[in-house]
């Protein structure tokens, strides 16, 4: 395939959205390029214009697919995974079996549109290790469903993988942000899912979002 990628992505720290779309392209195993937009608009008055120019909805993460002369933008976290397990198929980025796929789709279309209380209490600051924070009843029930519904998928799919459908998958891929916040805030966790967070940010991909991320915290940009 001579298709060539380009990833637009925010700020690492603190880009939940960029870093799943981040995760499924570094499984396929394609070289691509990136695009790393400063956001937050208070400390980077340019922020918008410059999504703007990769994306008419004004936000990221974008890919940018070229191939046979034609340019085809795709936005949206869980569109972007979809479209990469399209292509790649031998990235076995969905479970094989219909079954499983139905139930991972579930999981991941649960992420994606669900956990506010979670996004907004422990918002992603993927290089910093912080005290946990007062959580209200909201969302210590999200966190707890979180729980729920990893150790459900690793009792059920995960056989020997590790992963929540046994292979990394995009499931995997939609809460690999929700990782790095529990990491981030010393959140409690069973042992087992403990393992399985310490599998995720051990990583590859999460090792060099990680290393990016600390070099914006360093450079004061994050």
């Amino acid at each position: 395939m001579s298709a060539r990628y380009t990833l637009v992505l925010g700020t690492k720290n603190w880009s939940s959205w960029s870093l799943r779309p981040y995760l499924a392209l570094y499984a396929t195993g394609a070289p691509f390029e990136e695009v790393n937009i400063q956001l937050r608009h208070t400390q980077h008055p340019t922020t918008q214009e410059q999504i703007r120019k990769y994306s008419a909805a004004g936000f990221v993460p974008v890919l940018k697919i070229e191939e046979d002369g034609d340019t085809t933008t795709v936005w949206d976290s869980l569109a972007i995974c979809e479209t990469l397990a399209e292509r790649h198929p031998e990235a076995k980025l969905w479970p094989q079996s219909w079954s499983q796929r139905a139930q991972a789709r579930s999981y991941a279309a649960e992420m994606h549109s669900g956990f506010a209380a979670v996004r907004r209490t422990l918002s992603m600051d993927f290089a910093r290790r912080v005290p946990t924070p007062e959580l209200d009843g909201e969302t210590k029930e999200q966190i707890a469903r979180i729980i729920a519904a990893w150790d459900q998928a690793l009792a059920r799919h995960g056989g020997d993988g590790g992963f929540l459908f046994g292979h990394f998958s995009i499931v995997d891929c939609m809460f690999g942000p929700v990782v790095s916040r529990f990491m981030t805030y010393g959140i409690a966790l069973p042992d087992r899912l403990r393992d399985y967070c310490e599998r995720m940010m051990a990583l590859p991909a999460m090792k060099d979002w990680g290393a990016a991320a600390r070099k914006e915290v360093d450079a004061g940009l994050a």
